[in-house]
């Protein structure tokens, strides 16, 4: 019996087609022949950029010995996590409930109809084995239990779990999320908690958010608490070796609390997200303290930085972004990242060696593993120029190595996220090229992803996947198209935003103002997922309420707003509960708070004074504002655009709140103070 994975659209799936292993993808037909077989079902799920899914992968899946005992106990499936979310939520909550914890790679044993009876996540070989061995016997010797166990796992899962209604987030309560945050907060080294430590981008945005809505004239000693905490992450983590000091981009997450030592692999959506924290936070000096200029200077810096890594290392021929790099090169985890003294001497010679160790850290005994270290920055040198060269060489020295496999699936969400990140980029750095690739992205979307109204999750080399998208897909994406309209002006970038959140209402609902993850018509699983906390990525739930509050701020639609106030309805009690899971909500409902504002800006596309006009409200706003873009002549169809000409004939600006407008202006310096 062949391994069937070799027609995949997923890169993860095709690192495992030439596996002794008898692997079918996820579908009933794997069900059907374990119903044949009269054996149970392994479920494995992972990712292309899984350090541990390889050690697995090579230990065990590999290995001939334990492929013949997989395929004569089991029928085998294998499942990437990015391409199936729903079926990696669903075993997970399983895997979490049984064993208390979860990761990747997930290992679910099911009966033929798909009910988990045992989970776990990785396994060394010697102790797989015997697993395998021990479950065989299992459902030869007391299948009953099993059957049951299953029974038990799958009736508990799926029984109904709602909080309890709440309206939004009042401004209290979302000071009571900031006092929460507090309590977490490392003083020492910035984010939130201890190791492992999560780049918190979401939070970053709603402390933002929040800072600018409460912030008063403060002394330089008496910081404002949610800008204290933001701009001290960022920081932290920019100077960290969590932050690729030569290329730009942020791995996945540190290995310690000090941001040191990462897990290398780097993913779409972490750099989408943080992208646009630090482009929202360098935007303009909002903080307090003596540099405010040259810590701005500094996240723009960053922001610019990642945006260029996206655009050189995960742009595809077809104008998306791929899904991740690997952790792993050659066999081994980071290689490509790390230096010795000996490597740098080697590049540089004995000066700037010197130099470039005191500059990132790298000792004779090293920071990672065998005597390598990780670059860091924490405390930049004067001498920004012999930086810059040092850096520059190392950079092209480093790109002789082998370098990590890409993931080269364009995952739907991840690219809404990408395409919002850049195109507000784009705009605050003056970088047209980075808004072009907004656009190329979007547009790929739109014409690979759409399938009669409704979204494909995944595509690769321009070929749609067969899984459908999911909440997290219509709602990012409609998030994207929202803020490359500001940017561009384009209409049709609002109305295909449109037709995806009216998808959203029609197929996501759950009928008690919340959505599921997954489609009324998609693939029924023994569970419906419909998690509403914000984790690596804003959950369906809170990216659909702030991209329908953006669109119920341009068109006025009423119907739009209402869902958005329903869907914020478990973050009131997160932000008391749980606010480090809560931060895109949380960052929606400081939009709410705010009206939310819209600004729309109307001039030739030409003229120098529209780019300046659109530059300040995008500067100057508040997080959470709407922006629309137009010619002052013909509105698109966009109704915020409608009746808003140009002022004497020159590019103008109005800023607006439920469509009732305050005067016209052609002034930046109008435009900035009606903004605050």
């Amino acid at each position: 019996m062949p391994n069937r994975l070799s027609d995949a659209t997923s890169p993860y799936l095709l690192q495992h087609a030439d596996n002794p292993v008898e692997w079918w993808p996820w579908g009933e037909e794997a069900f059907a022949e374990a119903r044949r077989r009269d054996v149970p079902v392994l479920v494995s799920v992972g990712y292309a950029a899984c350090h541990w899914c390889h050690v697995m992968a090579h230990e065990s899946f590999e290995d001939e010995v334990t492929a013949a005992l997989m395929n004569s106990l089991f029928v085998n499936v294998k499942v990437d996590r990015e391409e199936r979310p729903d079926v990696d939520a669903v075993y997970m909550e399983a895997t979490q409930a049984m064993t208390g914890q979860g990761g990747w790679p997930m290992t679910v044993f099911t009966t033929p109809d798909g009910a988990p009876f045992y989970c776990g996540t990785y396994f060394p070989r010697e102790g797989f084995r015997n697993l395998l061995q021990g479950v065989a016997a299992a459902w030869r010797d007391k299948r009953d239990e099993l059957l049951d166990q299953g029974a038990r796992v799958v009736d508990a899962l799926g029984a109904p779990r709602s909080l309890p209604e709440a309206p939004p987030p009042t401004a209290a309560q979302l000071d009571l999320a900031v006092r929460g945050l507090a309590r977490e907060y490392d003083e020492a080294d910035g984010g939130f908690g201890g190791a492992p430590k999560f780049p918190p981008s979401m939070i970053l945005s709603f402390l933002t958010a929040q800072h600018e809505r409460t912030s008063s004239p403060r002394s330089a000693d008496e910081p404002a608490p949610a800008w204290q905490m933001a701009v001290g992450t960022a920081l932290a983590m920019a100077g960290g070796g969590i932050y690729d000091q030569l290329g730009g981009g942020f791995a996945r997450y540190s290995v310690d609390r000090h941001w040191t030592v990462p897990h290398f692999e780097k993913m779409l959506y972490d750099n989408a997200l943080l992208l646009r924290a630090y482009t929202r936070m360098g935007r303009r000096p909002v903080g307090t303290g003596p540099d405010e200029a040259g810590t701005a200077a500094l996240l723009l810096r960053v922001a610019e930085e990642t945006a260029d890594w996206m655009l050189r290392d995960l742009r595809t021929p077809e104008g998306g972004f791929a899904s991740a790099l690997d952790a792993d090169s050659e066999g081994e985890e980071g290689t490509y990242y790390v230096w010795t003294p000996a490597q740098l001497r080697e590049v540089l010679g004995e000066e700037d060696a010197a130099f470039a160790a005191e500059t990132f850290g790298v000792t004779e005994e090293g920071t990672f593993e065998h005597g390598t270290s990780v670059l860091r920055s924490a405390s930049p040198p004067a001498d920004t120029r012999r930086l810059e060269r040092v850096r520059e060489a190392l950079l092209a020295a480093r790109a002789d190595r082998v370098p990590p496999a890409r993931d080269d699936k364009v995952v739907a969400a991840w690219n809404g996220l990408a395409v919002a990140g850049l195109a507000e980029a784009g705009i605050v750095l003056e970088r047209p090229d980075l808004v072009v690739a907004a656009k190329e992205a979007a547009d790929l979307l739109l014409s690979v992803h759409m399938r009669d109204g409704r979204l494909v999750r995944t595509s690769r080399d321009g070929r749609p996947g067969t899984s459908a998208g999911v909440l997290e897909d219509y709602a990012d994406v409609a998030e994207g198209l929202l803020a490359l309209h500001g940017a561009t002006g384009e209409a049709r970038y609002v109305h295909a935003a449109g037709q995806l959140l009216d998808s959203v209402l029609e197929h996501f609902a759950d009928g008690e103002g919340g959505f599921y993850d997954t489609a009324d018509d998609a693939e029924k699983l023994f569970n419906r997922p419909q998690d509403p906390t914000d984790n690596a990525a804003p959950s369906g739930r809170s990216a659909a309420a702030a991209a329908l509050l953006t669109y119920a701020a341009i068109t006025g639609s009423e119907r739009h707003r209402a869902a958005a106030e329903s869907a914020l309805s478990p973050v009131t009690l997160l932000a008391e509960k749980a606010p480090r899971f809560a931060g895109w909500g949380l960052a929606a409902a400081e939009a709410l708070l705010s009206g939310p504002r819209a600004v729309a800006v109307v001039g030739d596309p030409d003229d120098p004074a529209t780019a300046v006009l659109l530059r300040t409200a995008l500067v100057e706003a508040p997080l959470g504002t709407a922006l629309v873009r137009g010619d002052g002549r013909d509105d698109g169809g966009v109704p915020l655009l409608r009746d808003r000409p140009l002022l004497d004939g020159r590019p103008t600006a109005y800023v607006c709140e439920g469509f009732v407008c305050k005067l016209p202006t052609t002034s930046p310096q109008e435009l900035a103070r009606q903004l605050h």
